[in-house]
């Protein structure tokens, strides 16, 4: 341990005036076995410093084959490792110069020892969650219906929110959210996903139903549909297939749904475009228009990032593209899309990769970095920035 007269001595020697300095002068020392592989520091903004101080639990996620994340209750993080020339020293007990009395007269030493050294720290970036693993693993086993003749229902592959937590990259409200965003249902505990199919089926009961009472689309009984369902299907599946594509409300204390417009004209554009390749656009938009509920219109404005228009060929077409079914990396996407067409218009693209912004961030920053624009015929078209393998 270092005395006053020495370090005053070494003072003397870098010609440093003493009554410049602090009047307490802490000495460093390393302690035993100190590795630089004792800890780990990670840079918090202000936001996760609060969720931290207020007792909030931060947790990584990510499986062996994963780039890790951090997850608070509601966002994601991205964790990357971060150089420094400066080496890091852990030093419990050591004081700044905010902390250290000014009132202090005479000069005198105190030791603090060096826990732990580093010349890295975790860098914590907001991300989108990482979701789209989500879908696949509700897929392994779907919920088709109710089994049959008192057959056991399947319940292997299936999960519970405490499951879908330690398998997803995603904080639980990011989640919840996108549960609701998939049509998921818990069944017994365990969150499924309905087989398409089945799905199609509990809501042609509902519009069948509509049409055969003469209900307006803004105004579907919960209890009436529920009473007249409920021998083919289960009632709870009837009325999740309500809060999936209606909107609840109450009125003369009965509940009522309002049909979103949009939503049923998009899964049923889905379903006829499921079994093509690709589809001729004017007989596709005459078959889409009979297909749906008297009083619903059709407009190809509600099949951005589920369909795409071919207006180049002759005759135009349209086929199934859906964004779910995209990669979720950000250069694979765009990979991915240039491989399906050379050169994209700006209105074509960009539903294709909103989802792909970060915070801050707009497509036409995405489109800038990674593809790059032309004229043609007098109309902006981005094509890739590097060549396309197929």
């Amino acid at each position: 341990m270092r005395t006053l007269e020495e370090v005053q001595a070494t003072l003397e020697i870098a010609k440093l005036n003493e009554d410049d300095l602090q009047k307490t002068i802490q000495c460093l020392s390393f302690g035993e076995n100190v590795s630089s592989a004792d800890y780990c520091l990670m840079e918090l903004d202000n936001t996760l410093c609060k969720h931290i101080e207020a007792g909030d639990s931060l947790v990584i996620r990510g499986d062996k084959d994963e780039h890790a994340v951090l997850c608070s209750g509601d966002k994601t993080y991205d964790l990357k490792i971060a150089d420094t020339s400066n080496l890091l020293l852990f030093l419990p007990g050591c004081k700044t110069s905010e902390q250290l009395s000014s009132s202090q007269e005479i000069t005198h030493v105190v030791h603090a020892q060096v826990w732990g050294l580093c010349n890295s720290y975790w860098e914590v970036k907001r991300q989108r969650p990482k979701v789209k693993k989500l879908m696949r693993v509700l897929k392994e086993n779907s919920y088709t219906g109710p089994p049959l003749g008192g057959q056991q229902e399947n319940t292997e592959n299936t999960y519970t929110m405490a499951d879908l937590l330690e398998k997803i990259q995603a904080s639980e409200e990011e989640l919840k959210n996108h549960l609701k965003t998939i049509h998921a249902c818990q069944i017994n505990g365990r969150w499924r996903v309905l087989d398409f199919d089945y799905e199609m089926k509990l809501l042609g009961h509902v519009t069948q139903l509509m049409d055969s009472e003469s209900w307006a689309i803004d105004k579907v009984p919960l209890e009436t549909s529920l009473e007249e369902l409920s021998p083919l299907e289960p009632r709870e599946m009837i009325e999740h297939c309500l809060n999936c594509y209606g909107l609840r409300y109450n009125q003369n204390d009965k509940v009522f749904y309002a049909l979103d417009e949009a939503k049923v004209c998009r899964v049923t554009a889905v379903m006829l475009l499921k079994n093509a390749i690709k589809f001729n656009l004017m007989e596709f938009q005459e078959v889409w228009q009979q297909s749906v509920p008297d009083g619903m219109r059709t407009s190809l404005d509600q099949l951005k990032s589920v369909a795409l228009v071919d207006c180049t060929s002759r005759p135009e077409t349209i086929c199934l593209l859906q964004v779910e079914d995209l990669p979720e990396n950000t250069l694979e996407r765009f990979n991915h899309l240039f491989t399906l067409r050379e050169k994209w218009t700006e209105e074509d693209i960009t539903p294709y990769i909103a989802d792909l912004c970060g915070e801050k961030q707009t497509t036409g920053a995405l489109l800038t970095k990674y593809a790059r624009s032309s004229m043609q015929h007098g109309v902006k078209v981005f094509n890739s920035r590097r060549p396309i393998v197929t």
